[in-house]
């Protein structure tokens, strides 16, 4: 009896489904920078990002949401640096995939709130909308788009050699959550013009914004 119990519990966690994808994230401060430039724009920029997992497949607590999207749309009060060493707490509004039933919808609030924190510890709005997204669709994998009904426009493209300005840019912040495989890629354009934030604001031409895989 012993045994047969044991063989169902291992049974148990060997089928147990991850959940898989792709995310980018877009802050309104560069990310890959110099520090003359990242110390410049401490306290002054950086306090708005946006936080988007496109979910290639797997589960959530038992919620399929293979093929599903959601977004967190962020505001603090302070720059949105290295979380590990100046924790954030801020207002997010939630936008999660049109195409999802009610308990997909659910699972992908919890999903997202599991997976940023406190750094959208008070949800202000929950939005349902189709999400349009193509991530790392390019060569060098830094190129994405991101539309969402009038509220959400992204375009990222690669790094290249004229977007070196002093000479010293490095990687200046870690990603704003987990995530694997975590390369900068330039905002040509990122805006949100939605509601629930008390700001809307409009990026062009940043080096602020990360490409990455996650699995959970």
């Amino acid at each position: 009896m012993a045994l047969a119990a044991t063989a169902v519990l291992f049974g148990t966690v060997t089928q147990a489904t991850a959940i898989t994808g792709d995310y980018l994230e877009v802050r309104s401060c560069d990310i890959y920078t110099g520090p003359c430039f990242a110390n410049a724009e401490m306290g002054l920029t950086g306090k708005e990002g946006m936080l988007v997992w496109s979910i290639r497949q797997g589960e959530w607590k038992g919620v399929s949401l293979s093929g599903l999207k959601v977004i967190a749309v962020v505001a603090t009060d302070a720059t949105l640096g290295d979380l590990r060493y100046e924790p954030q707490s801020g207002k997010a509004v939630v936008i999660v995939d049109a195409a999802a039933n009610v308990s997909q919808q659910d699972a992908l609030l919890d999903f997202a709130r599991s997976m940023a924190g406190d750094l959208i510890e008070r949800v202000t709005e929950v939005k349902t909308s189709s999400i349009e997204s193509s991530l790392g669709v390019c060569k060098e994998a830094g190129c994405a788009q991101i539309k969402v009904n009038g509220l959400i426009d992204i375009s990222t493209r690669c790094i290249g050699d004229k977007d070196h300005l002093c000479g010293n840019e490095r990687t200046f912040y870690p990603p704003l959550t987990s995530v694997s495989d975590a390369h900068p890629v330039v905002t040509q354009w990122a805006s949100y013009n939605g509601s629930g934030l008390d700001r809307t604001w409009q990026l062009t031409d940043y080096r602020s914004a990360f490409l990455a895989k996650f699995e959970y």
